[in-house]
């Protein structure tokens, strides 16, 4: 799920805001999937305990890759917004089920949300694009071409392919993710 790729679509470099610790928690608790599980552990020994939100983003993520309905998802990631809402990878994740369930302008407005926070994030603006194409706004190539010189870094390169083939996968027929990819890629 590009929630946290490979859903996703988390794991970003970001700055969070100092005095929002839940974002900062949910930020640096993204586990990225190419993490071996023993480097997963070792490093959860030295780590502070989660916080409930935290521990309710990594259940939802798993969820997701678990397979779950993203239509289930929407309203959890939806709470998570409201508990931490300077959270980027919150805020992604929701725009990816909102988009997932034809939820084109609530999925804008999520992506929108996400990438005023964290402006760097491929993810975030692979999810902005999409919504707006889904909803029929013009003004992609911009956000199309920030994205083309993000993933420049091959593992956030990685990541976006992973996260738009999952996406594919769970709606074959999306005609803007398709674009998308074509025009990344």
């Amino acid at each position: 799920m590009p929630l946290v790729p490979a859903m996703p679509l988390l794991s970003e470099p970001t700055t969070p805001d100092s005095a929002t610790p839940d974002s900062a928690i949910i930020d640096s608790a993204i586990i990225d999937s190419a993490t071996p599980d023993s480097a997963i552990i070792d490093s959860a020994a030295d780590a502070p305990p989660l916080s409930p939100t935290e521990q309710l983003f990594n259940e939802a993520v798993a969820r997701y890759q678990a397979g779950e309905e993203a239509a289930t998802l929407v309203p959890v990631f939806k709470d998570i917004c409201d508990l931490a809402p300077k959270s980027s990878p919150a805020w992604t994740c929701l725009a990816w089920v909102y988009l997932l369930t034809d939820k084109a302008d609530a999925a804008y407005r999520a992506a929108k949300k996400a990438t005023k926070l964290n402006s760097k994030d491929p993810q975030a603006r692979v999810n902005l694009v999409v919504a707006m194409l889904d909803s029929g706004q013009k003004g992609v190539r911009p956000h199309i071409e920030l994205v083309q010189q993000l993933i420049e870094i091959d593992e956030l390169r990685q990541e976006i392919v992973e996260n738009i083939e999952e996406g594919l996968k769970r709606k074959p027929d999306w005609k803007s993710l398709q674009r998308v990819k074509q025009w990344l890629f």
